[in-house]
């Protein structure tokens, strides 16, 4: 079977199998094998590595994982690939085709019976309307992760990477910013899928931290703080945080007031009318144990309203 990193192969397997592209799934096949070899190159895949591909297509760049890596696992969502993957991977003996939804996948099992349990590195080039769930999905269920490698909206890794005071800077900076190093390693234009996106598309390597950079005593408090500081931007952080009903943990009915934000933006000696897109995660961590120092633990929180 020949490469399929080119417009040629690839048009030759779509015309074999009479494919037809689904809008619903977001896809767009890489046909430039200088992106491809760039793939495979930053995200350091090596004959020790397993990894998981999530969305192979027509198994275009499963072909070079599967020469570059021990075991490859391959999830594919559209049941209409399944047959051109069994035709496009026939030479290679390590790699499993799984027709799953991979919101829906346990990776943790996968994990457990391709590599014995040990941190696994993700490649991916993703839909982009549901490029978040999933690399949330990744980081949250504590699955072992070595990195993970996605082709995402140039826009979208951007954002990912961007630190406070850019537009880009949100939830998905700091959600990320918590659970890995990004760095943009690839810029990738239309021309290089079929068929074109209308957007600009990039490579962004994700490399998982030991442990998060900050220490925080609720994980979940800490996200709630930043999805509302987000929620709007316009908004201060005393606003968008006391109006959003968020309850104290440890506590049954105690929500977050503007007062509590207040006393402890003043401790952290913040201005009252700062905004959540100004705040570095350090200082989102430390408002948040905070918060929860100060109100979280009373033994008559639980009668407050």
């Amino acid at each position: 079977m020949a490469y399929l990193g080119n417009p040629q192969g690839t048009i030759a397997v779509l015309q074999k199998y009479q494919f037809r592209f689904q809008k619903k799934f977001g896809q767009n096949f890489l046909i430039d094998p200088h992106v491809l070899d760039k793939i495979i190159k930053y995200a350091q895949i090596g004959k020790e590595d397993c990894v998981i591909e999530i969305g192979p297509g027509i198994g275009t760049m499963t072909q070079y994982l599967c020469e570059s890596a021990k075991e490859v696992v391959a999830v594919e969502i559209d049941r209409n690939l399944i047959p051109i993957l069994k035709d496009t991977l026939s030479e290679y003996d390590n790699v499993t085709v799984i027709n799953e939804d991979i919101l829906k996948v346990d990776i943790n099992r996968i994990v457990q019976e391709k590599n014995d349990g040990r941190p696994v590195k993700v490649v991916a080039n993703l839909p982009y309307y549901i490029t978040t769930p999933i690399i949330m999905g990744l980081f949250e269920s504590g699955v072992p992760l070595d990195s993970v490698t996605i082709m995402v909206q140039k826009e979208v890794a951007d954002r990912m990477q961007t630190g406070p005071g850019s537009k880009d800077y949100g939830a998905l900076s700091l959600a990320v910013q918590y659970y890995a190093k990004p760095e943009i390693v690839a810029n990738v234009p239309p021309n290089c899928f079929m068929p074109r996106p209308n957007v600009g598309s990039a490579v962004i390597r994700l490399i998982r931290y030991d442990k998060p950079p900050v220490e925080v005593r609720d994980e979940r408090f800490l996200f709630a703080l930043i999805r509302a500081s987000f929620n709007q931007r316009r908004k201060t952080l005393v606003n968008g945080l006391g109006n959003a009903g968020i309850l104290l943990p440890g506590t049954e009915r105690t929500v977050l007031s503007k007062d509590m934000v207040l006393q402890g933006l003043q401790e952290m000696e913040l201005c009252e009318s700062i905004r959540g897109e100004a705040l570095t995660l350090e200082q989102f961590a430390s408002l948040s144990n905070l918060l929860l120092e100060k109100n979280g633990e009373h033994p008559d929180n639980s009668e407050k309203r």
